[in-house]
């Protein structure tokens, strides 16, 4: 089973905002809304949205929104 993990990521590195979900076009659509509400100012700084796939729930980091 492929778990969806989606995350704004800032400059540092840091997680800013994450979801994970099990569904792989609720996953996409998420990550889109990701994308789009990055600013171009943050894009330039260095934010970005990433989306990546993990097998198991105990791989998703601790703060994010778990959607089953």
């Amino acid at each position: 089973m492929a778990i969806w993990v989606n995350e704004q990521i800032d400059p540092s590195g840091l997680i800013y905002s994450c979801i994970a979900c099990s569904n792989e076009e609720q996953a996409k659509d998420c990550h889109e809304s990701f994308e789009e509400n990055l600013t171009n100012e943050q894009k330039s700084a260095g934010w970005v949205a990433r989306l990546r796939t993990v097998s198991s729930w105990d791989e998703v980091p601790v703060n994010a929104l778990k959607l089953d």
